[in-house]
Protein backbone atom coordinates (compact mmCIF):
# COMPACT_ATOMS: atom_id res chain seq x y z
CA UNK A 1 0.00 0.00 0.00
CA UNK A 2 0.83 3.45 -0.75
CA UNK A 3 1.04 6.30 1.29
CA UNK A 4 0.55 9.61 -0.05
CA UNK A 5 3.20 11.95 0.67
CA UNK A 6 2.69 15.98 1.19
CA UNK A 7 5.46 18.32 -0.01
CA UNK A 8 6.26 19.14 3.46
CA UNK A 9 7.38 15.84 4.37
CA UNK A 10 9.14 15.19 0.77
CA UNK A 11 11.15 18.53 1.83
CA UNK A 12 11.79 17.68 5.07
CA UNK A 13 13.37 14.31 4.23
CA UNK A 14 15.67 15.93 0.92
CA UNK A 15 16.70 18.35 4.02
CA UNK A 16 17.69 15.67 5.91
CA UNK A 17 19.55 13.83 3.57
CA UNK A 18 21.42 16.07 1.74
CA UNK A 19 23.87 16.89 4.49
CA UNK A 20 24.36 13.09 4.23
CA UNK A 21 24.53 12.71 0.86
CA UNK A 22 27.39 15.43 0.85
CA UNK A 23 28.83 14.21 3.71
CA UNK A 24 29.03 11.18 1.51
CA UNK A 25 29.74 13.07 -1.35
CA UNK A 26 33.24 14.49 0.40
CA UNK A 27 34.11 11.23 1.79
CA UNK A 28 34.45 9.84 -1.87
CA UNK A 29 36.08 12.65 -3.29
CA UNK A 30 38.54 12.51 -0.21
CA UNK A 31 39.24 8.51 -0.64
CA UNK A 32 39.88 9.37 -4.61
CA UNK A 33 42.03 12.22 -3.97
CA UNK A 34 43.91 9.03 -1.69
CA UNK A 35 43.54 6.33 -3.88
CA UNK A 36 45.61 8.87 -6.42
CA UNK A 37 48.34 9.75 -3.55
CA UNK A 38 48.62 6.11 -2.73
CA UNK A 39 49.29 5.10 -6.23
CA UNK A 40 51.83 7.83 -6.88
CA UNK A 41 53.60 6.42 -3.63
CA UNK A 42 53.16 2.90 -4.60
CA UNK A 43 54.47 3.78 -7.98
CA UNK A 44 57.43 5.73 -6.16
CA UNK A 45 58.26 2.56 -4.09
CA UNK A 46 58.14 0.40 -6.82
CA UNK A 47 60.87 2.32 -8.75
CA UNK A 48 62.93 2.89 -5.39
CA UNK A 49 63.07 -1.29 -5.10
CA UNK A 50 63.97 -1.55 -8.70
CA UNK A 51 66.71 0.52 -8.41
CA UNK A 52 68.14 -0.79 -5.40
CA UNK A 53 67.19 -4.85 -7.15
CA UNK A 54 69.36 -3.60 -9.91
CA UNK A 55 71.88 -2.24 -7.77
CA UNK A 56 72.63 -5.45 -5.70
CA UNK A 57 72.32 -7.37 -8.79
CA UNK A 58 75.42 -4.99 -10.46
CA UNK A 59 77.21 -5.30 -7.13
CA UNK A 60 76.79 -9.07 -7.42
CA UNK A 61 78.50 -9.33 -10.84
CA UNK A 62 81.18 -6.77 -10.12
CA UNK A 63 82.27 -8.78 -7.17
CA UNK A 64 82.09 -12.30 -8.86
CA UNK A 65 84.67 -10.73 -11.36
CA UNK A 66 86.71 -9.66 -8.52
CA UNK A 67 86.82 -13.02 -6.51
CA UNK A 68 86.97 -14.59 -9.92
CA UNK A 69 90.01 -12.86 -10.82
CA UNK A 70 91.93 -13.21 -7.63
CA UNK A 71 91.28 -17.04 -8.15
CA UNK A 72 93.63 -16.93 -10.36
CA UNK A 73 96.97 -18.49 -9.93
CA UNK A 74 100.03 -16.28 -9.96
CA UNK A 75 102.21 -18.49 -12.28
CA UNK A 76 98.87 -17.79 -14.97
CA UNK A 77 99.40 -13.94 -13.97
CA UNK A 78 103.01 -14.00 -15.34
CA UNK A 79 102.55 -16.05 -18.34
CA UNK A 80 99.86 -13.97 -19.44
CA UNK A 81 101.11 -10.28 -18.21
CA UNK A 82 104.90 -11.06 -18.57
CA UNK A 83 105.85 -7.45 -19.09
CA UNK A 84 104.21 -6.24 -15.38
CA UNK A 85 106.90 -6.81 -12.83
CA UNK A 86 104.57 -7.02 -10.27
CA UNK A 87 101.93 -9.73 -12.06
CA UNK A 88 102.79 -12.70 -9.66
CA UNK A 89 101.29 -10.31 -6.72
CA UNK A 90 98.95 -8.28 -8.04
CA UNK A 91 97.47 -9.77 -10.68
CA UNK A 92 96.32 -8.04 -13.62
CA UNK A 93 96.04 -4.78 -11.17
CA UNK A 94 98.83 -2.16 -10.76
CA UNK A 95 100.40 -1.90 -7.87
CA UNK A 96 98.25 1.48 -6.55
CA UNK A 97 95.08 -0.22 -6.95
CA UNK A 98 95.76 -3.94 -5.33
CA UNK A 99 95.00 -2.91 -2.57
CA UNK A 100 91.77 -1.03 -3.43
CA UNK A 101 90.92 -4.38 -5.09
CA UNK A 102 91.72 -5.88 -1.94
CA UNK A 103 89.24 -3.84 0.14
CA UNK A 104 86.38 -4.15 -2.63
CA UNK A 105 86.89 -8.08 -2.46
CA UNK A 106 85.91 -7.43 1.67
CA UNK A 107 83.40 -4.01 1.59
CA UNK A 108 81.39 -5.34 -1.36
CA UNK A 109 79.71 -8.44 0.53
CA UNK A 110 78.68 -6.51 3.60
CA UNK A 111 77.39 -3.67 0.91
CA UNK A 112 74.90 -6.73 -0.45
CA UNK A 113 74.31 -7.63 3.44
CA UNK A 114 73.82 -4.46 3.86
CA UNK A 115 71.24 -3.38 1.12
CA UNK A 116 69.16 -6.98 1.55
CA UNK A 117 66.07 -6.64 3.09
CA UNK A 118 66.02 -10.12 4.49
CA UNK A 119 69.01 -11.86 6.54
CA UNK A 120 68.42 -15.01 4.09
CA UNK A 121 68.49 -12.84 1.20
CA UNK A 122 71.63 -10.92 2.37
CA UNK A 123 73.38 -14.38 3.07
CA UNK A 124 72.36 -15.91 -0.36
CA UNK A 125 73.50 -12.75 -2.49
CA UNK A 126 76.48 -12.35 -0.29
CA UNK A 127 78.17 -15.27 -0.88
CA UNK A 128 76.69 -16.02 -4.70
CA UNK A 129 80.12 -14.48 -5.78
CA UNK A 130 82.01 -16.84 -4.19
CA UNK A 131 79.95 -19.93 -5.07
CA UNK A 132 80.08 -18.51 -8.70
CA UNK A 133 84.18 -17.80 -8.45
CA UNK A 134 84.93 -20.81 -6.86
CA UNK A 135 82.50 -22.88 -9.43
CA UNK A 136 84.71 -21.30 -12.15
CA UNK A 137 87.99 -21.90 -10.61
CA UNK A 138 87.21 -25.53 -9.48
CA UNK A 139 85.73 -26.26 -13.72
CA UNK A 140 89.33 -24.71 -14.94
CA UNK A 141 91.56 -26.40 -12.21
CA UNK A 142 90.05 -30.10 -12.74
CA UNK A 143 91.01 -29.95 -16.52
CA UNK A 144 94.52 -29.70 -15.12
CA UNK A 145 94.50 -31.25 -11.96
CA UNK A 146 91.74 -33.62 -11.94
CA UNK A 147 88.37 -34.49 -11.27
CA UNK A 148 88.96 -34.90 -7.38
CA UNK A 149 90.43 -31.63 -7.06
CA UNK A 150 87.23 -30.23 -5.23
CA UNK A 151 87.18 -32.91 -3.18
CA UNK A 152 90.98 -32.94 -1.32
CA UNK A 153 91.32 -32.03 2.06
CA UNK A 154 92.90 -29.03 2.17
CA UNK A 155 90.81 -27.74 -1.12
CA UNK A 156 87.39 -28.03 0.64
CA UNK A 157 88.26 -26.23 4.26
CA UNK A 158 89.65 -23.48 1.85
CA UNK A 159 87.00 -23.44 -0.60
CA UNK A 160 84.60 -23.30 2.70
CA UNK A 161 86.11 -20.62 4.41
CA UNK A 162 85.69 -18.18 1.71
CA UNK A 163 81.89 -18.92 1.81
CA UNK A 164 82.21 -18.32 5.65
CA UNK A 165 84.24 -15.41 5.27
CA UNK A 166 81.35 -14.08 2.54
CA UNK A 167 78.75 -14.92 4.67
CA UNK A 168 79.93 -13.55 7.77
CA UNK A 169 80.67 -9.98 5.66
CA UNK A 170 76.78 -10.47 4.27
CA UNK A 171 75.84 -11.13 8.03
CA UNK A 172 77.63 -7.97 9.25
CA UNK A 173 75.92 -5.78 6.71
CA UNK A 174 72.84 -6.94 7.53
CA UNK A 175 73.00 -6.38 11.02
CA UNK A 176 74.57 -3.36 10.01
CA UNK A 177 70.91 -2.11 9.05
CA UNK A 178 69.48 -2.05 12.70
CA UNK A 179 72.40 0.37 13.23
CA UNK A 180 70.81 2.80 11.08
CA UNK A 181 67.24 1.41 11.48
CA UNK A 182 66.46 0.51 7.63
CA UNK A 183 63.22 -0.87 6.65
Amino acid sequence: MLQSSSPQSIQQTLTVQSPQEAESLQKAAASSENTEQSAHARTQIISADKRLTILIISLVVIEAFLVTLALVPAQLWTRVLPTMPSAALDGPFPPTLAPIITGLLYIVPAIIGFLSRGWQRALLLATLPAWIGLGIFLIAATFKVGAFYLVSVDHVTANVSVLELFAALGAIGWLGRSLFKLK
